[in-house]
C-alpha cells in the first residue's frame, strides 16, 4: 500500500475537478449502480497515469459537449477494498491500473485499459473518451472555466 502523502496530490488532481472518491466497497456499489452514466477512473501512481490517463480524463470532461452524470475515482494500491469491488464490476476485463470505464445504468459500455493508455498522449485518451461520451451520455453541458 502506498503512503497517503504520495497519493494525496494524485487523488486531488481528479477530486479538485469534481470527481467523487470511492473509498469503500459500499461507495463503489452505490456509485456504479446509479442510473445514467458514470465515469470511473482507477487512478495509479504510475507514469502513464500521470502523463496520459489523468490529463486525458480531465481534457475529455472539460472539452466534451456531453459528459457523464457522475464522475468517480478510486486509487489502486491505496483504496484496496474499493478497487477490488470496482474490478468485480469490470469483469471480464482483467485488473488494470490505471483504467477508465464508462458505465451506463450499471453496465460497462466503454473501457480503456492500461495497455491502451501506455505510450499514448493525453489528447488521444481524451479523444477516445469524448467519442464514448457522445455515444452514451446525455446532453449535459460542461461550464468552461
Amino acid at each position: 500500500m502506498y503512503p497517503e502523502y504520495l497519493v494525496a496530490p494524485m487523488k486531488a488532481e481528479l477530486t479538485s475537478h469534481g470527481f467523487e472518491e470511492l473509498l469503500t466497497p459500499a461507495e463503489v456499489e452505490s456509485a456504479l449502480n446509479e442510473k445514467g452514466t458514470t465515469l470511473l477512473m482507477i487512478n495509479s501512481v504510475c507514469g502513464c497515469s500521470a502523463g496520459s490517463a489523468r490529463p486525458g480524463v480531465l481534457m475529455a470532461v472539460h472539452n466534451s459537449k456531453k459528459v457523464p452524470d457522475h464522475l468517480t475515482t478510486t486509487f489502486a494500491g491505496f483504496d484496496i477494498d474499493a478497487v477490488k469491488q470496482a474490478r468485480a464490476h469490470l469483469l471480464p476485463y482483467p485488473p488494470s491500473s490505471p483504467a477508465i470505464a464508462l458505465f451506463k445504468d450499471g453496465k460497462v459500455v466503454h473501457m480503456i485499459e492500461r495497455h491502451m493508455i501506455e505510450g499514448r498522449p493525453a489528447q488521444m485518451i481524451a479523444a477516445n473518451l469524448i467519442k464514448a461520451f457522445e455515444t452514451y451520455c446525455g446532453e449535459t453541458v460542461v461550464e468552461q472555466a
